[in-house]
Formats: C-alpha cells, structure tokens, sequence
C-alpha cells in the first residue's frame, strides 16, 4: 500500500429513493479494508458489515479505534443497529464482531459454510473442536436466505472463491461483494487461501455481474494502484463489466483463471493471517485466557 493510502476515508453513497439504503464506507488504512453502515433512510435501522477490530502485528496488541469510529458515525446519524454482518472470516484483519455484538446488542451473522472452513483450519492448527461457528454467530446465512433491515429486504448470496464460504449481501440496489471484485483498476481478489479456488472465483463473480446493471457494487479492500492513490470502493455491475481490469466484458473464463492463478503464486501470506483465523472463527474472540489469565495464539510453522 502505498504512503498516500494511510489516512482514514469515510464516504456516503446516498439512498437513491424507495427500497435504495443509505451505506457509507470506513476506509482503515493499515489493512486496506472498507467497512460499510448500510441503512434504511426510512427508519434509521443499520446493519454493520465487515467492521475491523485492529490488531497490530509488529507489537501483537489490538485496539477499537476502527470500531469506535463506525459506531461513531452511527451516532452522528442517529442510526439503530439491527445487524452485525460479516462476509467471510478475514484473512487479513480481525473483526469487531463480538465487540459491536456487545457494544449494540444486536445479532452477529456469517455464511453458514463457515463451519467448513472452520474444519479447514482447525485441522492447520491442530486444535480440532476449537472453533463452534453456532456457538459465536447468532445467525449462519444459507445462499437465497433474506432477512430485513428495517423495510429493506436483505439477501444473502453464497460466493465462493476467495474463501468457500464467502458471501454477498444484496439490499436493494446495494451489494456487498467483499474479496471477490477489487475497484475496477485493480481487479479481483486471491483465490489461494485453503478452500478457495480461482475458477470458483469466477463463477461468484458472474453471479455478481449478473445484478442489474446500476447496481451499486461496495468492495472489500483497497490497496491503490501504481497510478491511483485515493482509495476507492464503489463502481456499479455496468462500470465493472465495462473496465474491470481481470473480468471486464469479453473476458474468458480461461484467461481470468490463468491470470489470477498466475498472480496468486507470487503473493506471500497476509501478514495477519495466522492470527486473524483463530480471532475470527471464533467469531471475533480471543481463545480463552489461561491459567495465567492472558490470552495465546497458535502459529503453524512449515504448512504454507
């Protein structure tokens, strides 16, 4: 990421009229991820998506200061949270789930494949049965399931691929496409993480592509590229399809599935990443302290 990207951006996409959301995205600089506050202009009801609990690796200290600029923002707008959504677990940043679980009282929710890739990666950390997905998220979303932020109607697309339980939520003329589709100058998202696969990828990705062509499309990361350096999250299905970099009409899936292959074996581990899955499957938690009282992670060595 480049120096002009560390700074911290809040941006609002207005409702378009009935049935449209309100949504504004958080930029956090030090992992490039985009948290977003959807809402109901009607009602002032809110759902949470992707927010960030941070997490320093040189010094493996955390703070809320992402958190409490989202709930910030909620405040200043006189929003109710009725939701805490995340789209998969992150890779690369921890999630404030069980924060704003606490902090809001409202539901936290996740794909219900989570309980797959928790199998995955209770098997890389040889801690089998540490993670219990029913046990930390109030509800697990199957692919077609809806569900109501204030008078808007949620649904839940399942979209593999990046992780394989990763998934998309569409209110109204808003979807929430995390690690899929990256800004259209920058592309897509990896595919290599355990349980992903490029040609799932592409497949979730025409899903997406399929929504009507204004729909507004709300990104997961930004990293900038060699000639932007504002961060950038939103572009509509016709924009992506129209200049989408890696998927852009008349793109095959051949080629897109060779070019990410290709790119996705040149990038190193996320530098949280090993931390971030033990947090995260426990939907936001720390393990349990121990004897001592703190609290310890687990770091496979050799398996990557």
């Amino acid at each position: 990421m480049t120096d002009r990207l560390k700074e911290r951006v809040v941006r609002h996409s207005p409702s378009r009229g009935p049935g449209s959301p309100d949504v504004w995205g958080i930029y956090e600089p030090d992992t490039g991820s985009i948290q977003y506050v959807v809402a109901d202009p009607a009602t002032k009801k809110a759902a949470l998506v992707d927010v960030v609990w941070n997490f320093d690796p040189k010094h493996y200290r955390t703070d809320l200061g992402s958190m409490r600029q989202v709930l910030d923002l909620v405040a200043e707008q006189g929003l109710t949270v009725e939701w805490v959504l995340d789209t998969h677990p992150h890779a690369d940043h921890w999630m404030a789930s069980a924060h704003l679980k606490e902090a809001t009282g409202a539901p936290n929710a996740i794909g219900e494949k989570v309980g797959e890739i928790a199998g995955i990666w209770a098997r890389l950390y040889n801690l089998p049965g540490a993670f219990d997905p029913t046990r930390d998220f109030d509800r697990l979303f199957a692919e077609g399931e809806t569900f109501r932020i204030g008078t808007l109607e949620a649904r839940v697309m399942l979209s593999p691929g990046h992780t394989l339980g990763s998934i998309t939520y569409v209110v109204g003329d808003a979807a929430f496409v995390h690690d899929t589709l990256m800004y259209p100058d920058a592309g897509t998202s990896r595919a290599d993480f355990p349980g992903g696969d490029a040609a799932t990828l592409w497949q979730s990705i025409q899903a997406i592509l399929a929504l009507p062509g204004d729909t507004r499309l709300f990104v997961g990361h930004d990293y900038g590229t060699a000639t932007r350096r504002e961060p950038m999250w939103e572009a509509t299905v016709a924009e992506h399809k129209a200049r989408n970099i890696h998927v852009k009409d008349g793109t095959s899936r051949e080629a897109f599935v060779d070019r990410r292959e290709s790119r996705d074996r040149t990038l190193a581990l996320p530098d949280r990443i090993l931390a971030a899955l033990q947090v995260n499957l426990r939907g936001g938690r720390l393990p349990p302290a121990e004897d001592d009282g703190h609290h310890y992670l687990k770091l496979p060595v050799n398996r990557f």
